[in-house]
């Protein structure tokens, strides 16, 4: 049960190519957005779509072959953590970020190499 505590799956397409950085000799990392749809009933009885950005960060292998066989639009499942950090802007001002640390990737489709 210790692993519910900071559990997340999401399925959903990526909203960008993932790009692939280097952080030293032996650490990548790709930063990937992944869009989700919920859908619910309006007041009037209609359907409408809401549309969820959820920034995705993968490390090392995964994130190689993201880069390698995902593409804008790519359809995937996630299973990972959430984790929230800060950064503060030129201006001084400080922002706040929640993302998740993916440990599992499902390829739903991918991209022709």
């Amino acid at each position: 049960m210790n692993n519910l505590s900071n559990s997340v799956r999401l399925t959903g397409r990526l909203g960008a190519a993932p790009k692939l950085k280097a952080i030293d000799e032996d650490k990548k990392v790709a930063k990937i957005s992944l869009a989700t749809n919920y859908y619910k009933k309006n007041g009037k009885g209609e359907t409408v779509q809401e549309t969820h950005w959820h920034q995705l960060i993968l490390w090392n292998r995964q994130a190689e072959i993201a880069e390698k066989y995902l593409d804008k639009g790519s359809q995937i499942a996630i299973e990972g953590r959430l984790a929230n950090r800060f950064y503060t802007d030129k201006d001084g001002a400080k922002h706040y970020v929640t993302e998740v640390i993916v440990s599992e990737v499902m390829m739903l489709d991918k991209k022709e190499n």
